[in-house]
Protein backbone atom coordinates (compact mmCIF):
# COMPACT_ATOMS: atom_id res chain seq x y z
CA UNK A 1 0.00 0.00 0.00
CA UNK A 2 1.16 3.94 -0.37
CA UNK A 3 1.18 6.45 1.99
CA UNK A 4 -2.46 8.18 0.43
CA UNK A 5 -4.02 4.52 0.36
CA UNK A 6 -3.50 3.95 4.09
CA UNK A 7 -3.96 7.28 5.87
CA UNK A 8 -7.52 7.13 3.50
CA UNK A 9 -8.02 3.46 4.72
CA UNK A 10 -7.20 4.51 8.83
CA UNK A 11 -9.16 8.01 8.38
CA UNK A 12 -12.25 5.56 6.88
CA UNK A 13 -11.85 3.36 9.97
CA UNK A 14 -11.97 6.49 12.46
CA UNK A 15 -14.46 8.22 11.40
CA UNK A 16 -16.71 4.93 11.48
CA UNK A 17 -15.52 4.88 15.08
CA UNK A 18 -16.91 8.89 15.33
CA UNK A 19 -13.63 10.02 16.15
CA UNK A 20 -13.92 13.59 14.63
CA UNK A 21 -10.46 14.86 13.73
CA UNK A 22 -9.99 11.40 11.71
CA UNK A 23 -7.96 12.87 8.94
CA UNK A 24 -5.37 14.59 11.06
CA UNK A 25 -5.30 11.70 13.72
CA UNK A 26 -4.20 9.41 11.12
CA UNK A 27 -1.55 11.58 9.59
CA UNK A 28 -0.35 12.26 12.90
CA UNK A 29 0.05 8.95 13.95
CA UNK A 30 1.87 7.56 10.90
CA UNK A 31 3.82 10.61 11.14
CA UNK A 32 4.78 9.17 13.84
CA UNK A 33 5.26 5.77 13.43
CA UNK A 34 7.94 7.15 10.20
CA UNK A 35 9.26 9.25 12.36
CA UNK A 36 8.88 11.87 9.79
CA UNK A 37 6.91 15.52 9.42
CA UNK A 38 3.41 15.50 8.06
CA UNK A 39 4.47 17.13 5.31
CA UNK A 40 6.65 14.20 3.68
CA UNK A 41 3.00 12.55 2.90
CA UNK A 42 2.21 15.80 0.84
CA UNK A 43 4.94 15.46 -0.98
CA UNK A 44 5.24 11.62 -1.43
CA UNK A 45 1.83 10.01 -1.31
CA UNK A 46 2.96 6.92 -3.38
CA UNK A 47 5.28 6.19 -1.46
CA UNK A 48 4.88 2.55 -0.53
CA UNK A 49 4.42 1.30 2.97
CA UNK A 50 5.56 -1.91 3.78
CA UNK A 51 3.99 -5.09 5.62
CA UNK A 52 5.35 -4.26 9.36
CA UNK A 53 5.02 -1.06 9.14
CA UNK A 54 1.50 -1.24 8.05
CA UNK A 55 0.58 -3.61 10.83
CA UNK A 56 2.22 -1.37 13.43
CA UNK A 57 0.13 1.58 12.00
CA UNK A 58 -3.14 -0.81 12.54
CA UNK A 59 -2.22 -1.26 15.99
CA UNK A 60 -1.78 2.12 16.28
CA UNK A 61 -5.56 2.60 14.84
CA UNK A 62 -7.08 0.58 16.67
CA UNK A 63 -5.79 2.18 19.88
CA UNK A 64 -7.43 5.27 18.15
CA UNK A 65 -10.53 3.66 17.07
CA UNK A 66 -10.82 2.46 21.38
CA UNK A 67 -11.00 6.00 22.40
CA UNK A 68 -7.19 6.79 23.41
CA UNK A 69 -5.84 10.13 23.50
CA UNK A 70 -3.61 10.14 20.20
CA UNK A 71 -1.27 12.05 22.78
CA UNK A 72 -1.09 9.50 25.24
CA UNK A 73 -0.35 6.72 21.86
CA UNK A 74 2.64 9.25 20.99
CA UNK A 75 3.51 9.97 24.41
CA UNK A 76 3.90 13.61 22.83
CA UNK A 77 2.18 16.62 23.34
CA UNK A 78 2.88 19.88 21.94
CA UNK A 79 2.54 22.78 24.45
CA UNK A 80 3.75 26.43 24.44
CA UNK A 81 6.85 26.72 22.20
CA UNK A 82 7.97 23.10 23.24
CA UNK A 83 6.53 19.20 23.17
CA UNK A 84 5.64 17.36 26.63
CA UNK A 85 5.93 13.99 27.35
CA UNK A 86 2.75 12.67 28.60
CA UNK A 87 1.11 9.90 29.91
CA UNK A 88 -1.98 8.95 31.30
CA UNK A 89 -0.43 9.88 35.46
CA UNK A 90 -0.81 13.29 33.60
CA UNK A 91 -3.76 15.56 32.03
CA UNK A 92 -2.99 16.16 28.63
CA UNK A 93 -2.13 19.84 28.34
CA UNK A 94 -4.47 21.99 26.44
CA UNK A 95 -4.32 25.37 24.09
CA UNK A 96 -6.45 26.87 26.57
CA UNK A 97 -3.87 26.46 29.06
CA UNK A 98 -1.87 28.72 27.40
CA UNK A 99 -3.75 31.68 28.58
CA UNK A 100 -2.64 31.78 31.62
CA UNK A 101 0.83 31.85 30.83
CA UNK A 102 0.11 34.83 28.81
CA UNK A 103 -1.30 36.13 31.97
CA UNK A 104 1.14 35.06 34.00
CA UNK A 105 4.15 36.92 31.84
CA UNK A 106 1.93 39.89 31.79
CA UNK A 107 1.55 40.15 35.40
CA UNK A 108 5.33 39.94 35.29
CA UNK A 109 5.87 42.40 33.07
CA UNK A 110 3.70 44.66 35.18
CA UNK A 111 5.98 44.64 38.58
CA UNK A 112 9.09 44.30 37.70
CA UNK A 113 10.27 41.43 40.13
CA UNK A 114 13.95 41.35 39.39
CA UNK A 115 14.02 37.43 40.58
CA UNK A 116 10.26 36.27 40.86
CA UNK A 117 9.11 33.43 43.09
CA UNK A 118 6.65 31.80 41.00
CA UNK A 119 4.54 29.00 42.55
CA UNK A 120 2.85 26.11 40.41
CA UNK A 121 0.27 23.99 42.47
CA UNK A 122 -0.57 20.72 40.97
CA UNK A 123 1.49 21.02 37.95
CA UNK A 124 1.01 17.57 36.36
CA UNK A 125 3.35 17.31 33.46
CA UNK A 126 4.88 20.83 34.27
CA UNK A 127 3.29 22.71 31.30
CA UNK A 128 2.76 26.03 33.23
CA UNK A 129 5.89 25.77 35.17
CA UNK A 130 7.97 24.63 32.15
CA UNK A 131 6.67 27.67 30.06
CA UNK A 132 7.31 30.06 32.73
CA UNK A 133 11.00 29.17 33.23
CA UNK A 134 11.33 29.46 29.28
CA UNK A 135 9.93 32.59 29.33
CA UNK A 136 11.51 34.13 32.58
CA UNK A 137 14.96 33.24 32.82
CA UNK A 138 16.32 33.96 36.27
CA UNK A 139 12.90 33.11 37.93
CA UNK A 140 12.93 31.03 41.39
CA UNK A 141 10.04 28.12 40.04
CA UNK A 142 8.68 25.63 42.57
CA UNK A 143 6.06 23.36 41.22
CA UNK A 144 3.97 20.52 43.41
CA UNK A 145 1.82 17.55 42.72
CA UNK A 146 -0.09 15.19 45.15
CA UNK A 147 0.95 12.33 42.67
CA UNK A 148 4.49 11.01 42.78
CA UNK A 149 3.78 9.63 38.75
CA UNK A 150 3.27 13.26 37.47
CA UNK A 151 5.80 14.44 39.50
CA UNK A 152 8.49 11.94 37.65
CA UNK A 153 7.10 13.06 34.15
CA UNK A 154 7.40 16.59 35.27
CA UNK A 155 10.84 16.44 36.14
CA UNK A 156 11.91 14.92 33.00
CA UNK A 157 10.29 16.89 30.95
CA UNK A 158 12.37 19.74 33.22
CA UNK A 159 14.83 18.16 32.01
CA UNK A 160 14.79 17.27 28.40
CA UNK A 161 14.31 21.50 27.81
CA UNK A 162 17.15 22.05 30.10
CA UNK A 163 15.61 25.23 32.15
CA UNK A 164 16.94 26.18 35.03
CA UNK A 165 15.60 23.78 37.89
CA UNK A 166 12.66 23.96 39.32
CA UNK A 167 12.38 22.47 42.81
CA UNK A 168 9.50 19.74 42.45
CA UNK A 169 7.70 18.72 45.55
CA UNK A 170 5.14 16.36 46.26
CA UNK A 171 2.06 17.65 48.24
CA UNK A 172 -1.91 18.55 48.63
CA UNK A 173 -2.12 21.74 47.50
CA UNK A 174 0.41 24.38 49.96
CA UNK A 175 1.48 21.32 51.99
CA UNK A 176 4.88 20.64 51.45
CA UNK A 177 5.60 24.38 50.20
CA UNK A 178 7.32 27.47 52.34
CA UNK A 179 7.59 30.60 52.28
CA UNK A 180 5.79 33.11 50.09
CA UNK A 181 5.83 33.57 46.49
CA UNK A 182 5.43 36.40 44.19
CA UNK A 183 3.00 34.59 41.60
CA UNK A 184 1.00 31.42 42.51
CA UNK A 185 -0.46 29.87 39.33
CA UNK A 186 -2.65 26.61 38.99
CA UNK A 187 -5.05 25.19 36.95
CA UNK A 188 -6.71 22.63 39.44
CA UNK A 189 -9.23 20.11 38.97
CA UNK A 190 -12.74 22.00 38.13
CA UNK A 191 -15.01 19.13 36.87
CA UNK A 192 -18.16 18.40 39.06
CA UNK A 193 -20.00 14.96 39.64
CA UNK A 194 -22.50 15.55 37.12
CA UNK A 195 -20.17 17.15 34.55
CA UNK A 196 -17.52 14.62 34.85
CA UNK A 197 -20.04 11.39 34.15
CA UNK A 198 -20.92 13.56 30.97
CA UNK A 199 -17.30 13.85 29.43
CA UNK A 200 -16.39 12.39 26.04
CA UNK A 201 -15.28 8.70 27.16
CA UNK A 202 -11.18 9.80 25.65
CA UNK A 203 -11.27 12.16 28.20
CA UNK A 204 -12.88 10.08 31.26
CA UNK A 205 -11.65 6.60 30.39
CA UNK A 206 -8.02 7.58 29.72
CA UNK A 207 -7.11 10.84 31.80
CA UNK A 208 -6.69 11.12 35.19
CA UNK A 209 -9.62 11.50 37.24
CA UNK A 210 -8.20 12.93 39.93
CA UNK A 211 -6.37 16.07 37.53
CA UNK A 212 -9.92 16.30 36.68
CA UNK A 213 -12.79 16.10 39.08
CA UNK A 214 -12.77 18.80 41.71
CA UNK A 215 -15.51 17.26 43.97
CA UNK A 216 -19.49 17.44 43.96
CA UNK A 217 -20.11 21.19 42.10
CA UNK A 218 -16.38 21.61 40.76
CA UNK A 219 -15.16 24.61 43.17
CA UNK A 220 -13.77 22.76 45.98
CA UNK A 221 -10.17 23.47 45.00
CA UNK A 222 -10.88 26.94 44.22
CA UNK A 223 -12.13 27.70 48.08
CA UNK A 224 -9.25 25.88 49.35
CA UNK A 225 -6.65 27.84 46.90
CA UNK A 226 -8.10 31.30 47.11
CA UNK A 227 -8.67 31.08 51.31
CA UNK A 228 -4.84 29.35 51.51
CA UNK A 229 -2.79 31.18 49.34
CA UNK A 230 -3.04 34.79 50.41
CA UNK A 231 -1.22 33.22 53.46
CA UNK A 232 1.82 32.43 50.69
CA UNK A 233 2.00 35.25 48.38
CA UNK A 234 4.21 38.43 49.35
CA UNK A 235 2.80 41.53 49.45
CA UNK A 236 1.22 42.80 45.80
CA UNK A 237 1.89 39.03 44.90
CA UNK A 238 -0.88 37.25 42.02
CA UNK A 239 -3.11 34.63 42.34
CA UNK A 240 -4.18 33.44 39.04
CA UNK A 241 -6.23 30.56 38.59
CA UNK A 242 -7.35 28.53 35.62
CA UNK A 243 -11.47 28.07 35.72
CA UNK A 244 -13.97 26.17 33.19
CA UNK A 245 -15.90 28.36 31.08
CA UNK A 246 -18.71 27.98 32.73
CA UNK A 247 -17.41 28.75 36.56
CA UNK A 248 -17.20 32.84 36.00
CA UNK A 249 -19.30 33.76 38.65
CA UNK A 250 -18.51 31.07 41.19
CA UNK A 251 -14.97 31.77 41.14
CA UNK A 252 -15.28 35.20 41.05
CA UNK A 253 -17.63 35.47 44.19
CA UNK A 254 -15.26 33.29 46.17
CA UNK A 255 -12.81 35.66 45.34
CA UNK A 256 -14.85 38.74 46.27
CA UNK A 257 -16.23 37.15 49.80
CA UNK A 258 -12.20 37.52 50.35
CA UNK A 259 -11.83 40.71 49.83
CA UNK A 260 -9.73 41.78 52.61
CA UNK A 261 -7.21 39.21 51.11
CA UNK A 262 -7.57 40.00 47.63
CA UNK A 263 -7.84 43.34 44.83
CA UNK A 264 -8.11 43.85 41.26
CA UNK A 265 -10.10 40.84 40.53
CA UNK A 266 -10.41 40.19 36.81
CA UNK A 267 -11.24 37.39 34.53
CA UNK A 268 -9.55 36.86 31.35
CA UNK A 269 -11.07 34.92 28.27
CA UNK A 270 -9.36 32.71 26.22
CA UNK A 271 -9.34 32.98 22.24
CA UNK A 272 -12.90 31.23 22.13
CA UNK A 273 -14.07 34.06 23.84
CA UNK A 274 -14.73 31.51 26.91
CA UNK A 275 -13.99 32.95 30.60
CA UNK A 276 -10.69 31.08 30.93
CA UNK A 277 -8.21 32.98 34.09
CA UNK A 278 -9.29 34.71 36.90
CA UNK A 279 -6.75 36.45 38.53
CA UNK A 280 -6.15 38.79 41.89
CA UNK A 281 -3.82 40.68 43.51
CA UNK A 282 -2.92 40.10 47.09
CA UNK A 283 -3.62 43.17 49.26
Amino acid sequence: MTIRQIIFEATQKLEKAGIPSARLDAEVLLAFLLRCDRLAFFKNPENPISKEQRAAFDRLIERRTGGEPVAYITGRKAFWSFALEVNPAVLIPRPDTEVIVEEALAVLRQESWRRPRILDIGTGSGAIALALACEVPGASITATDISEAALQTAQKNAAALNVEPIVFLKGDLFEPVEGRFDLIVSNPPYIGADEYQSLPPGVKNFEPEEALRAGQTGLEFYEKLIYQAHGYLTENGWLLLEIGARQKQEVRAIYEAHQDFYERIDVREDYAGLPRVIKGRRR
